[in-house]
């Protein structure tokens, strides 16, 4: 399997395993079945509900041998309502007691929106901070000291902008080393994933089938189904291979770590596969055409209620 690899030699597999959406009473075991298969990168976060249940299979896959902690990559995500200088360590402390581990191999901004603490999700004006009140300078400031900690090994942002990006930029001591977005053939964000990749900031790909078991207040009536795209579809039977492959595999050719969620032992390691599929010129040139800068995660969650944010200002559009 190929790497991302970082400057202290650390290096990420470009494919690992996404965790949003796994119910608790399956995601341990499809940890235990994922790493059995081959995986050795788990992408996890706080608001995901289910980190105890993962960090249970973790040490029981630890313990007994089956994997050492330093060939595993895991991952996970500050929420909004820890964006707080004083509340950041607490954060991931609590991901690492859930997880049973003494450290991250990389621990992200989950996203540029403030809530108030104890808040998961806004209902009312109040339950914001605009990002004058809370700005993501002393936020990442606060990331950067749990990297000297050796809380975490790395550190990074996920659903930043390209804008957002150049303004912290020049505020850090440590700069953010992944930024994960929302990346497939729907939504390719040449522009930012070129300026990360230029300012040496990986990207990871998060929604690379087009998330058709996000929650039904998250879609559109009509929505376009990326998995039943007939130019993707065509290259998947020409190549002998499901369409889910050459998804993560068109990801990983433009430099991207991806992270396909799946329970199914047969998925994942189908989902894995993809990282040794080989795409041609004329498939990426193919699929780089189907464009039509349609999130899946359009980030409206954010824009309600009297929120301080709107799409335009969440993704700088």
């Amino acid at each position: 399997m190929n790497h991302i690899s970082f400057t202290n030699g650390d290096a990420m597999p470009v494919l690992g395993l996404g965790t949003w959406k796994s119910q608790p009473g399956e995601i341990g075991a499809a940890i235990r079945q994922a790493v059995e298969i081959g995986y050795r990168h788990i992408d996890c976060a706080w608001i995901y509900g289910n980190e105890p249940e993962i960090g249970a299979a973790l040490h029981e896959l630890i313990s007994e041998g089956v994997v050492k902690r330093e060939d595993l990559w895991i991952t996970s995500k500050l929420w909004n309502d820890r964006h707080a200088a004083e509340d950041v360590r607490g954060a991931i402390e609590t991901s690492l007691q859930n997880l049973q581990l003494n450290y991250l191999d990389l621990y992200l901004v989950h996203w540029p929106v403030c809530l108030r603490k104890g808040i998961y999700l806004p209902t009312k004006p109040d339950d914001y901070f605009t990002l004058e009140e809370q700005p993501l300078a002393g936020t990442w400031k606060a990331m950067e000291d749990l990297a000297e900690a050796g809380l975490a090994r790395h550190i990074g942002v996920s659903n930043f902008s390209k804008k957002k990006l150049v303004d912290l930029l020049p505020q850090v001591k440590i700069r953010p080393e992944i930024n994960q977005i929302e990346l497939h053939p729907y939504l390719q964000q040449k522009e930012l994933v070129d300026f990360c990749h230029h300012s040496k900031i990986g990207t990871t790909a998060y929604s690379p089938l087009g998330s058709r078991d996000r929650p039904e207040r998250l879609k559109a009536e009509a929505e376009p189904v990326l998995l039943e795209d007939p130019t993707v579809i065509a290259i998947a039977k020409s190549l002998g291979v499901s369409v889910a492959q050459v998804l993560l595999s068109w990801s990983i050719h433009r430099g991207s770590s991806v992270i396909p969620k799946s329970t199914n032992p047969g998925r994942m390691k189908e989902n894995l596969e993809a990282a040794s599929l080989s795409l041609s010129t004329h498939d990426m040139d193919a699929i780089g055409k189907l464009d039509r800068h349609r999130r899946y995660i359009s980030g409206e969650t954010w824009t309600l209620h009297g929120s301080p944010h709107t799409l335009d200002s969440l993704w700088d559009e």
